[in-house]
């Protein structure tokens, strides 16, 4: 029996299965990534969808005229119920096990900011006054910086308020009611 021949099968061998199974891992694990890659997209375009359902009602409601209303001393409950009915909650618990560290953190933020402008929408402010003005900016910026996270993420491409005509995110420059101030 020549040794080098069953040595040379026996490498083949080896080799070919070495080869195979490390195919396979790596078909499985880039398939694992798409899978990730298409939850995170999809729980990203949910989190800003639910967010701007929760930011419409409270527009919304900032609008209402208030005068003689029965809702007035409940605007604390309408606005709870806005960010509830929008389903933020539970679409950021998603965000937060599927989210890259900084879309989870951008989008912390862009909650926070929606937040604060539900409590100043509870406290009866209209959607002209200088206090749902000084919480709505501030959000529109977060909401802004949350698309940069994610566009980043996903593509690699970022946008700049330049590529609008903008000079900033917050949109305060455009709005008549923060220029005549």
């Amino acid at each position: 029996m020549d040794w080098g021949t069953l040595v040379a099968a026996v490498s083949g061998g080896s080799i070919a299965i070495t080869g195979t199974v490390l195919a396979d891992h790596l078909r499985h694990r880039r398939e694992a990534d798409q899978g990730l890659g298409a939850r995170r997209r999809a729980v990203y375009i949910e989190f800003i969808g639910a967010a701007e359902v929760c930011h419409a009602r409270l527009r919304q409601i900032a609008q209402t005229p208030r005068a003689g209303s029965a809702e007035e001393d409940d605007f604390d409950a309408i606005t709870r119920a806005a960010l509830a009915e929008a389903a933020i909650y539970e679409v950021r618990e998603r965000l937060y096990i599927d989210a890259s560290a900084d879309v989870a953190g951008a989008g912390q933020v862009m909650f926070e900011h929606l937040r604060t402008l539900r409590g100043v929408v509870a406290t009866g402010a209209t959607h002209s006054s200088p206090a749902f003005h000084a919480a709505y900016h501030p959000y529109i910026g977060s909401v802004w910086n949350y698309r940069v996270a994610v566009r980043k993420e996903l593509d690699g491409q970022s946008l700049t308020p330049r590529a609008f005509g903008w000079t900033n995110w917050d949109g305060k420059d455009r709005c008549p009611v923060c220029r005549d101030r």
